[in-house]
């Protein structure tokens, strides 16, 4: 791996990946209208998401991708291998513990907030009794059966689309920064990738748009999530020599940052939570990634990443 900054490269891989998912959300924002009036709600909201997973959530690793080729870079230090022998406990980490984290911060959450929590799920009552289903389980039982479809199902299906940003955050632009410092490093590709997002906040997604200092308050809130998760997805990417601890641990996370809206009640700021996304629901993700920050040596600069890979 190169030691030094390699600033043409960073800046085309930036300048495309922006362009790409950019561009898709414009089209989208010009396309909302008659998305409305083409599908009905559901089909509507399932072409949002194949738009948003593989065209916006993809631009960063078309930007890996046609980076290599116009600038002749090569394939080194890709870091597709899986290399699970040696990082196996950094995949299984990825695959758990942002179910851990998720549930703390949805904890914290309705402990600060108790007047939004309701026991009786009364939008997933709602939905099933619209579908002609009636719940006659207790409420945690329902969370618990939740868990499968999210370790499974989830990782399987979400994967596919988280494979489209990490491939080009954590397996490319993080690399180019990293002769900075492991800190900054972190620091600056968790920014980029909060203010990547801005486009999608700013159509309402993840927030909504009924919040005071909308949308610019909501892309602060993101980047700052981003901040963090950033730290903790690089430093499985660094720790485990690999792309794909970090796939795996943002296809969970996609999966289960929503888990906390099945005890919803009312109608909470969701700046605030109870998602993961939120300042109070996200707050197992800020913990673990500060204390991950701040600890001596957690984070192998470039040299020490390089090293890894020859030998994998």
């Amino acid at each position: 791996m190169n030691t030094s900054m390699d600033r043409k490269r960073l800046f085309i891989f930036l300048a495309i990946a922006c362009g790409i998912s950019w561009l898709v959300a414009l089209g989208l924002y010009l396309s909302q209208g008659r998305l409305n009036t083409s599908f009905s709600a559901l089909s509507g909201q399932l072409v949002v998401t194949l738009v948003v997973g593989f065209g916006y959530m993809w631009g960063p690793a078309l930007a890996n991708i046609l980076t290599r080729v116009l600038t002749r870079e090569g394939w080194g230090h890709a870091f597709l291998r899986p290399n699970f022998r040696r990082g196996w406990p950094y995949w299984l980490l990825a695959w758990l513990g942002p179910v851990v984290l998720t549930v703390a911060g949805m904890v914290v959450y309705f402990l600060v907030f108790p007047e939004h929590y309701d026991a009786s799920m009364p939008l997933v009552r709602e939905q099933l009794e619209a579908s002609g289903v009636t719940l006659n389980i207790p409420s945690w039982v329902y969370g618990l059966l939740q868990l499968p479809n999210v370790l499974l199902v989830g990782l399987v299906i979400n994967s596919f689309f988280t494979f489209g940003e990490e491939f080009g955050w954590r397996a490319y632009l993080l690399q180019k920064l990293l002769p900075l410092g492991p800190r900054w490093a972190v620091v600056i590709s968790g920014v980029i990738w909060g203010l990547w997002h801005w486009p999608m906040i700013a159509m309402g997604h993840n927030y909504g748009l009924n919040y005071a200092g909308a949308p610019w308050l909501g892309i602060l809130v993101m980047t700052w999530f981003t901040l963090w998760l950033g730290v903790i997805l690089s430093w499985l990417v660094l720790r485990g020599g690999s792309v794909w601890p970090a796939v795996i641990g943002h296809a969970i996370i996609n999966a289960v940052a929503g888990l906390g809206m099945i005890w919803v009640s009312g109608q909470p700021n969701l700046l605030l939570g109870p998602t993961a996304a939120g300042l109070v629901g996200g707050i197992g993700f800020t913990l673990a990634g500060l204390i991950l920050f701040l600890w001596p040596g957690a984070l192998p600069g470039a040299e020490s990443l390089s090293e890894k890979n020859e030998s994998a």
